[in-house]
C-alpha cells in the first residue's frame, strides 16, 4: 500500500490547504494511506549557516526537523498544500527550506520522489510567489514534481463552492499516480517552472532552475527557449551532487582566503547600532 504524505503549510485547522490535500486523496486511484503533516506544529528553528550538516550528517539543531524529514523519508509520494499570505507562501516552507542542506545525506532515498503542489490563494490572482515557492519546496526535497496549481477562496470551505477545483484535485491526483501530464500553458521545459524573470525585451530566466533563455511567439503561440547552465541544482541527481561537492568544497576556500576575508569583514565590525530583543519580565 503506497503511503502518501500531505504536507500542510496552514495553521488553520480544516482550512483549504487541508480539505484541497484531502481531496486530492479521495481522487487518487490506487489503495494508499494519508498521513497529514502541518508544518507549523513542530519546532523548526532558522537555519544558522554553520555547514555543519554537510560534513556531519546531521543538523546540530535541537528541534522538529529531523522528525518532519523523517515523515518525507517513509512517504512514496508527497502532496503539498499552502496558503499565500501577503503575496508568499506560508512562513512555515521557508523555515523548514532554510534547513535543506541537512536532507543532503538523504539525497539517494529522497532523489524522484513523486510530488504535486497547490497553492491556495484568497483574491484571484493575489498569490505573488506562492506557487514558486511550493516548488521551490518540493525542488529542495529533490522530488519529482508532477504537477502544481493555483486555487482561490477566502473562507474555510470556500474553494468548493466552485466546483473546477475539485477538477483541479483530480487532475492533481492523477498526476501524482500516474506521472506528469502535458503541460496546458507555457513552462520552462527543463524544470517545468511556470515563473520567469525578464531579463531584457526577450530574454528570461526560469525562476525555479535559475537558467536562462529566450521567449519568443511564433503562430500566437508562445515558445520558451532555456539553455542548462554549467552550475544546476536540481534538474539532475549529478547535478544536485555537484553541487553538495561545490559546497563542502567552501571550507577549503574559506581557509585559503581566511586572512583577507576577515579584513574585509572587521573593517564594518562597528558600524551601526543593533537593536536588540528586551530583556524577558522587563
Amino acid at each position: 500500500m503506497q503511503s502518501i504524505l500531505a504536507l500542510i503549510g496552514s495553521p488553520r485547522r480544516q482550512g483549504n490547504s487541508e480539505i484541497m490535500a484531502k481531496e486530492i486523496s479521495r481522487h487518487l486511484p490506487g489503495r494508499h494511506e494519508l498521513n497529514l503533516l502541518r508544518l507549523s506544529d513542530f519546532n523548526l528553528a532558522p537555519c544558522r549557516g554553520c555547514y555543519q550538516c554537510l560534513f556531519k550528517g546531521r543538523c546540530p539543531i535541537e528541534d522538529d526537523f529531523e522528525t518532519v524529514a523523517e515523515a518525507i523519508l517513509a512517504a512514496d509520494a508527497i502532496i503539498l498544500a499552502a496558503p499565500a499570505y501577503f503575496l508568499g507562501p506560508n512562513a512555515s516552507l521557508k523555515r523548514f527550506t532554510d534547513r535543506g542542506l541537512a536532507l543532503y545525506p538523504h539525497m539517494e532515498s529522497l532523489w524522484g520522489k513523486p510530488a504535486v503542489a497547490v497553492g491556495v490563494a484568497g483574491i484571484p490572482g493575489k498569490e505573488g510567489y506562492t506557487l514558486l515557492g511550493l516548488e521551490n519546496f518540493l525542488a529542495m526535497l529533490f522530488a519529482d514534481i508532477r504537477a502544481r496549481g493555483m486555487i482561490y477562496g477566502a473562507l474555510p470551505g470556500e474553494i468548493f463552492l466552485d466546483e473546477q477545483n475539485r477538477e483541479t484535485a483530480r487532475d492533481l491526483a492523477t498526476a501524482l499516480w500516474e506521472g506528469k501530464q502535458p503541460p496546458t500553458s507555457p513552462c520552462c521545459p527543463l524544470c517545468g517552472g511556470s515563473t520567469f524573470r525578464f531579463l531584457s525585451h526577450n530574454r528570461i530566466r526560469c525562476m525555479l532552475c535559475s537558467n536562462e533563455g529566450t521567449l519568443t511567439t511564433v503562430a500566437g503561440k508562445t515558445q520558451l527557449h532555456i539553455q542548462k547552465s554549467e552550475h544546476d541544482l536540481f534538474l539532475t541527481r549529478e547535478d544536485a551532487l555537484k553541487h553538495r561537492d561545490w559546497l563542502m568544497a567552501m571550507k577549503g576556500r574559506f581557509q585559503a582566503h581566511k586572512v583577507r576575508l576577515k579584513t574585509i569583514s572587521q573593517d564594518y565590525r562597528r558600524e551601526g547600532r543593533w537593536v536588540r530583543p528586551k530583556p524577558k519580565g522587563e
